[in-house]
């Protein structure tokens, strides 16, 4: 069998449709057979792999128009070739105008169905390969909206950037306001599942006695309310990935229910005796420490399956070179926001690298938000004085004493510079847009720093 599309073959004449599997599987294809429209679209649902689609056109109970428009409702993508006797040609057509790539008759020339496919199956190869090529320059660039220069973050990045490209399971662990979500979604946009939906849910603001029903859907009278059939979170999610935010939450009935849908691959709607099966990959995220997770929130088994993946975002208290380079790129968002110029004094800056940031990045992007809103100077230099009064907790004994020790702004900023030169292998556009600033203003500093 070629490594590569596989046909599906749709006709209620079974003596046809074998004929044409043996052809088909003589020219290297991997080829299944329907019966029917139902048939049909459940071995596509159950066969990534199918790329292109012969469906006859006079079908009982689901014709060909409909067939075609359900695969094609699943998988836009998808090849159809309708296959049509010679009074039927002008519904073909129809067919065409509705989504179908081509029609052939009956009874056919084998050599020009021969022909027909090979032509569609070289198409979709190249689109396929265009769209790696694609992905390939969007999975580069998805995690450029992550601002940060500090080695420990830097490593996070990477370790995700190799988990994008598999499926595997991943914990994102961090405190509150570390961007567990954003690192989660970078993840999504540079995996292969990237053109598909990312569904987040916060796992604690479920209703206790809806999680199920949330996440897996429930059929027509499971109970009172439930009025229509309705799909769960896993389906929204099909195909794409679904983020669990605060998975620590998430009721241990529940859990058990959620491993067999990990291990299986399959759900089970609320009222229903059926499965449904589901191609989903999981991400979830927690505030709560690997330990206290396993011990007190998960499930064992449980955990080992979400946990395929660990990934640690520090917090922002622990990468002091992401202060200077968050603060300067969140005051270059608010000046294109505001159109007008909008800066950080040395003095507020030297504030806040020694603040504990107990709200990570979230709080850091507040603040220099709300210094921002409340002035409308142009330019407007945000000082100390401007961010005092938002620091209400803030006195300089709670620093822990990692924290309190004097540090040069000088030698902060030229760090920074140097890191985020590295990370953009020497390219002074790219760092300069890594660190938020002009790269007039990085050349400047680097004649500063004689770099």
């Amino acid at each position: 069998m070629k490594q590569g599309p596989a046909i599906l073959v749709v006709d209620d004449d079974a003596s046809l449709g074998a004929a044409l599997k043996e052809f088909l599987t003589r020219e290297g294809y991997d080829v299944e057979v329907a019966q029917s429209g139902a048939e049909a679209l459940a071995i596509h649902a159950a066969n990534r792999k199918i790329a292109l689609a012969l469906v006859d056109l006079i079908m009982p109970a689901m014709d060909g128009l409909a067939i075609t428009a359900g695969l094609r409702a699943r998988d836009p993508d998808i090849a159809v070739v309708i296959m049509t006797g010679y009074g039927t040609i002008e519904t073909a057509i129809e067919a065409i105008k509705k989504g179908a790539e081509d029609y052939i008759t009956k009874p056919f020339d084998y050599e020009a169905l021969r022909k027909k496919i090979a032509r569609l199956m070289e198409v979709m190869e190249l689109r396929e390969r265009v769209a790696q090529l694609e992905g390939n320059l969007e999975r580069h660039s998805c995690f450029e909206n992550i601002i940060s220069v500090s080695p420990g973050m830097e490593r996070v990045l990477e370790r995700a950037r190799l988990t994008a490209a598999t499926d595997a399971s991943v914990l994102i662990v961090g405190e509150t306001g570390t961007g567990k979500e954003m690192l989660a979604r970078a993840i999504h946009q540079a995996s292969p599942r990237a053109r598909m939906p990312f569904v987040a849910v916060n796992s604690g603001a479920l209703p206790r006695d809806l999680v199920e029903s949330e996440l897996f859907g429930f059929r027509r009278g499971a109970f009172t309310g439930a009025y229509a059939d309705t799909p769960g979170l896993f389906s929204a999610a099909s195909r794409g990935t679904l983020f669990l935010d605060e998975i620590g939450e998430m009721p241990k009935d529940v859990q058990v229910k959620l491993l067999r849908v990990l291990q299986e691959g399959e759900v089970r709607p609320v009222g229903s005796t059926t499965a449904v099966h589901v191609d989903v990959r999981v991400i979830s995220a927690t505030n709560r420490s690997l330990q206290d997770l396993r011990t007190n929130f998960l499930r064992e088994d449980f955990y080992f399956r979400v946990a395929t993946v660990v990934l640690q975002v520090p917090p922002l208290r622990d990468r002091r070179e992401d202060i200077l380079v968050l603060s300067q790129h969140f005051a270059a968002r608010l000046s294109r926001k505001y159109g007008r110029q909008v800066s950080l004094a040395r003095n507020a800056i030297e504030l806040l690298l020694g603040y504990p940031f107990p709200g990570n990045v979230r709080e850091l992007e507040s603040l220099v938000e709300s210094s921002a809103a409340i002035s409308a100077d142009n330019p407007q230099v945000i000082t100390d004085k401007d961010l005092k009064p938002l620091l209400n907790s803030y006195t300089p004994e709670a620093l822990p004493s990692a924290m309190s020790a004097s540090v040069s702004l000088e030698q902060m900023e030229r760090l920074t510079i140097e890191q985020a030169l590295r990370l953009a292998e020497g390219n002074r556009t790219r760092a300069a847009s890594l660190l938020g600033i002009s790269r007039d203003t990085l050349y400047r500093k680097m004649r500063q720093y004689q770099r």
